[in-house]
């Protein structure tokens, strides 16, 4: 209650400074519940507050992006996912704040849209620019006539937030031995020499558009160090000291997408170097080995009047691969897309899926929005997963549910 009088506080003397600075404010209420088929258990009970403030300008803007979510009666989390200044000069603009960068021309993938850590706490299943979390850092886009050349730098590391223990994404790592975590080497101290810099050239032309990138960061995922604890007496295995380490990666790839009559064709792919990977061989230290990785897709869109159609290949490869690794060499994944827009476009069905090829696991996403008027939607759908317990989706299988977010835009 006490956060709650402060936000409302806060809330009135900036509202009424911002409306003497003739501030745009917009944003959206939404209640969101989720409720599991397994158990009837509400898997969540969301209420969400997002606020937009703009100021535009000729020389200098800036917006801020506060987001207050509460969890069923009093579990408050406030974020403030975007608070950045643009400064606009005659061949290039400069952001600087707290901002969220989306790059690439997949759906639903991420693979050379990097930029932006992961929100993960919930998988894969909120809408995607609440799954990208803001970064700090400045980035410049100079401009070519039609192209850019984009560059950012970002001297405070994020990593992916991932499920905690007890949340019904957790997943329990397989361990051999009940863990003892480390975390001494978990946190990268702000600094330029731990900064990370990402450049992107895009290129747009009557017939084909295209992006050229590199990146040299850090793994939003930790490495897993695993030392093991020996009893001296009997030699038996007693436990593991697990210590994670967030790793540097070396990235280049890019991404294309052409038209043609009704058809929309994309590709993307990423050369990840330096990424570290579980192995089973006893004699190497930390239970880790360093491999190189290739992740592409390739995908195709296809609009008749108001029916959206699309899909994609996805596969992500291990490069000089041993069978001693506990991720398989590849990975593969299709997604498919189905969208028909009816009744004057207020009424949206549509059907989106995740396959996982390896496993024959997946996720089905059948929802049906209605827009009762412009600035108020019903939403009703599903989270199905389902298959082979080993796949990425599959694992999930007791977490099936049926969700509804009612959504008031302003």
């Amino acid at each position: 209650m006490k956060k709650l009088i402060i936000i409302a506080v806060l809330s009135l003397i900036t509202g009424h400074w911002l409306s003497a600075q003739q501030v745009n404010i917009n944003g959206f209420a939404r209640t969101y519940e989720g409720l599991l088929l397994e158990n009837g258990d509400f898997s969540i009970v969301q209420q969400t507050l997002n606020l937009n403030f703009e100021k535009p300008g000729n020389k200098v803007a800036f917006k801020a992006n506060p987001m207050l979510y509460l969890y069923e009666s009093d579990s408050i989390s406030f974020n403030m996912r975007e608070i950045y200044l643009d400064l606009y000069f005659k061949k290039f603009d400069l952001r600087i704040g707290k901002q969220q960068v989306v790059w690439g021309k997949a759906d639903g993938v991420f693979i050379t849209d990097i930029v932006s850590p992961l929100n993960l706490n919930e998988f894969l299943l909120p809408d995607f620019d609440e799954i990208r979390m803001g970064v700090i850092g400045a980035k410049i886009n100079y401009y070519l006539g039609n192209n850019t050349l984009e560059a950012i730098l970002i001297p405070v590391f994020e990593p992916n937030e991932l499920p905690k223990p007890g949340s019904i994404w957790y997943i329990q790592p397989d361990f051999p031995a009940p863990p003892v975590f480390d975390l001494s080497k978990e946190k990268i101290k702000p600094s330029l020499e731990n900064s990370e810099l990402f450049l992107k050239y895009t290129a747009m032309t009557s017939a084909i558009d295209f992006e050229i990138m590199g990146a040299y960061t850090w793994d939003d995922y930790p490495t897993m160090y695993t030392t093991k604890q020996i009893d001296t007496t009997s030699g038996q295995l007693t436990g593991l000291l697990v210590t994670p380490e967030y790793k540097r990666l070396t990235i280049g790839g890019g991404s294309f997408s052409s038209t043609v009559k009704s058809f929309v064709f994309r590709g993307e792919a990423a050369y990840y170097g330096g990424k570290y990977f579980q192995t089973t061989n006893p004699a190497i230290a930390g239970a880790v080995e360093q491999k190189d990785y290739l992740h592409y897709l390739a995908g195709i869109d296809l609009t008749l009047s108001n029916l959206k159609l699309s899909t994609q290949f996805i596969q992500k490869t291990i490069l000089n691969y041993n069978d001693e690794l506990v991720n398989d060499q590849t990975e593969n994944t299709m997604t498919f897309l189905a969208r028909y827009d009816m009744l004057r476009e207020t009424l949206h069905l549509e059907l989106f899926g995740y396959v996982g090829l390896n496993y024959g696991d997946a996720l089905i996403r059948p929802k049906v929005t209605y827009d009762l008027e412009d600035s108020f939607s019903v939403l009703l759908g599903a989270n199905i997963f389902t298959g082979d317990s080993r796949g990425n989706f599959g694992r999930y299988d007791d977490n099936s549910m049926i969700y509804t977010k009612i959504k008031y835009s302003f």
